[in-house]
């Protein structure tokens, strides 16, 4: 899971749609407990996803949780507790990551259900891209994301490229650092505009992430084309192991030359496309 592209949110008060976001195909399904979720209809929406849980043959959702600041935490704590071992659960995304300590008694209760279970820590304040070297390291976190619009309002900035741009690459070198995957980016708000979708895909992948958070199914198969390499990188990336294989570095592809990091770099590609 920890190198999935797709993360499709979908309100845990709509039990209606679980199945329908399900067969849209998302890498990651997060049912979610926060945001999208009035305070009044949470305890509703765990009862929903508890339910859509047990019907599951494997571990096949993510749930997004309240920050542990939150008051309705200590809720989703007892709620996880209340869980039996084996539910499908497959991770849990955490909003408002700061707090190295908070992630371990989130991922100590994750484990008691599924002992691989992941943790997505969400940074999106700016205590949490002050901390994000701990965050990157706690206990059972498997990837960092990129809550970008609650990080804009928390530094009062605007939600920009230019204004975000060091906490995304922050994040990145954070991941890189802790031997994590490449983080995952925050979500696009124009549904309907895949110009607007496909532009923010590419600029978070120049930056180094790899995965971003959607809202919508629709957005799925931009984002997923989006990160992926194309089939021209992907021949150009197989022309130069090719041209490698013997061992020697001293080769031009395209006419230019291949050394070290450019093998890497087309050995990532291939193994990205898998």
């Amino acid at each position: 899971m920890s190198t999935a592209v797709t993360y499709l949110f979908v309100p845990g008060d709509r039990p209606e749609r679980f199945d329908k976001a399900a067969a849209a195909g998302p890498d990651v399904m997060i049912l979610d407990l926060e945001d999208a979720v009035h305070p009044d209809a949470k305890p509703a929406a765990r009862e929903a996803i508890a339910a859509w849980l047990a019907g599951r043959p494997g571990a096949s959702a993510f749930v997004r949780i309240n920050d542990s600041a939150s008051a309705a935490f200590a809720a989703d704590l007892a709620w996880l507790r209340a869980l039996p071992a084996g539910t499908a659960l497959a991770g849990l995304l955490v909003p408002k990551a700061e707090d190295a300590t908070a992630l371990d008694t989130i991922a100590q209760a994750l484990q008691a259900i599924n002992p691989q279970g992941e943790l997505v820590a969400i940074i999106e304040t700016a205590l949490g891209l002050h901390q994000v070297d701990a965050v990157a390291s706690a206990s059972g976190v498997a990837r960092l994301a990129f809550g970008s619009l609650d990080y804009a309002v928390d530094l009062g900035c605007s939600h920009t490229r230019d204004a975000l741009a060091f906490a995304r690459a922050r994040i990145v070198l954070a991941s890189r650092v802790a031997g994590l995957p490449p983080p995952v980016d925050g979500v696009t708000t124009a549904l309907k505009d895949e110009a607007v979708l496909a532009s923010d895909v590419a600029y978070a992948r120049e930056l180094g992430f790899a995965g971003k958070l959607c809202i919508h199914p629709a957005q799925l198969g931009a984002v997923r084309a989006g990160f992926l390499p194309s089939p021209e990188q992907l021949d150009w990336a197989r022309r130069v192991l090719d041209a490698t294989a013997s061992g020697s570095h001293a080769v031009q592809v395209d006419g230019k030359m291949v050394d070290r990091p450019v093998i890497e770099q087309a050995r990532r590609l291939l193994a990205l496309a898998q």
